[in-house]
């Protein structure tokens, strides 16, 4: 299984969570220095909590299961005051 695929599958496990409050993420891109860039969908996308999201939620569960990864970020997740 290949980097992309198990940075997926990771994702699978909180997608649930995240469609139930009609959200959603997509991998936009992993970098060779092993940072993720995700773009968060719906209503992830304008959510005030996305950076928590963000943080507690996709980054934990992709940096657990796949250890290579050295950072998670959304491409398009609004800047925090």
């Amino acid at each position: 299984m290949n980097l992309t695929e198990r940075v997926e599958q990771a994702l699978e496990t909180i997608r649930p969570y995240l469609m139930a409050d009609g959200g959603n993420v997509s991998v936009e891109e992993i970098t060779t220095e092993g940072i993720v860039r995700l773009k968060l969908l719906g209503n992830c996308g304008s959510c005030p909590m996305s950076f928590m999201t963000m943080k507690s939620g996709i980054e934990q569960a992709i940096m657990k299961a796949v250890p290579e990864i050295t950072s998670v970020v959304a491409v398009n997740m609004a800047e925090q005051d």
